[in-house]
């Protein structure tokens, strides 16, 4: 069973997409990880992000077990922000496409199927999935989600700036050439601007459930 999980920034994509793992037994993959790690690989070899060249160098060099994708720092706002730039570079996309569709495929450690969340699991990763869904939240609740995330963990943030850097994110994500951000035609489109993360994760397991066939095994 391949569960695909998609969304914007800081819509709860993530902490769903590992509860639903949990739920059904499945492998978890943040792919937003391996693109946060692309760009820190950048970022400290003192290039910019948006050299395409160097970040496609960077991302086949990439591998599973590669001490970077543990990195607490990719959890860093400075990682999100080349995360997003060195995802538009088509090169690094294709880089990091078998990567992706190997662990769906092949889920580690005999797990029952694979739950992957990012940016285009539904429309170019896994255009096959079991169930698909589109987690979403206005672009205000977005970045009071993220304020709060940097605030509680000691890092000063501005409002008015958090937002900008959401808006513009966004347009780097949808805009892109390749592999742009949108819902898949197929996928359930969550939209948690007014639900708590439980609400989300019960509403998204009734779909999955429903769209699979699967019992939601707690």
């Amino acid at each position: 069973m391949v569960i695909a999980i998609d969304g914007p920034a800081a819509s709860g994509k993530g902490t769903l997409a590992r509860r639903i793992a949990a739920r059904f037994g499945c492998a978890h993959l943040d792919t937003g990880q391996l693109y946060r790690a692309v760009g820190m690989a950048v970022l400290r070899a003192d290039k910019d992000p948006a050299d395409a060249a160097f970040a496609a160098l960077a991302a086949r060099a990439l591998k599973p077990d590669d001490a970077i994708l543990a990195d607490p720092e990719l959890r860093s706002d400075g990682a999100a922000q080349a995360a997003s730039k060195v995802a538009a570079v088509p090169e690094v996309r294709r880089a990091l496409l078998d990567f992706q569709r190997s662990f769906a495929a092949r889920p580690p450690g005999g797990a029952a199927g694979a739950v992957l969340d990012g940016r285009d699991i539904g429309t170019v990763v896994c255009p096959d999935a079991d169930a698909k869904l589109y987690v979403t939240a206005s672009v205000e609740v977005r970045a009071q989600r993220r304020l709060k995330e940097l605030r509680e963990r000691g890092i000063p943030a501005i409002p008015d700036a958090v937002l900008e850097d959401m808006k513009a994110r966004d347009a780097r994500d949808s805009q892109r050439a390749v592999a742009p951000l949108k819902p898949a035609g197929d996928a359930f489109v969550l939209d948690t601007s007014a639900m708590t993360a439980d609400e989300a994760f019960e509403a998204a397991v009734a779909f999955i459930a429903s769209a699979t066939g699967s019992a939601a095994a707690r």
